[in-house]
């Protein structure tokens, strides 16, 4: 059966509504999270007293659960061949340090 204009259900970017059960387990744990704020800085403390790497690590995938993830594009040109191909940079001529050195020190 397919959608219906104006459906409760779809919202305005034509994706269906989260599920109810989802939707109470990620209030549940932002809930819990939030209630041990104070102990989990608390934690994040202790292991990065012995591993500051692990304690970074457990930051962001804690991270993960609140902030959304950026979507990756790829730019590129006709046929998929890349963009950057035809840009050429000039600075001018190049400089030989170790006379230009010279130079100064007389």
């Amino acid at each position: 059966m397919p959608f219906k204009k104006d459906d409760p259900n779809i919202n305005r970017k034509g994706r269906t509504s989260p599920n109810k059960s989802t939707k109470i387990m990620k209030e549940a744990f932002a809930m819990l999270v939030e209630s041990n704020l104070p102990n989990m800085d608390r934690w994040i403390m202790q292991v990065a007293q012995e591993d500051p790497a692990k304690a970074l690590d457990l930051i962001i995938k804690l991270s993960e659960r609140f902030v959304p993830a950026l979507a990756r594009t790829e730019v590129t040109g006709a046929d998929g061949n890349d963009i950057f191909d035809s840009i050429k940079f000039s600075f001018g001529p190049a400089i030989d340090s170790d006379k230009r050195i010279q130079k100064e020190e007389e």
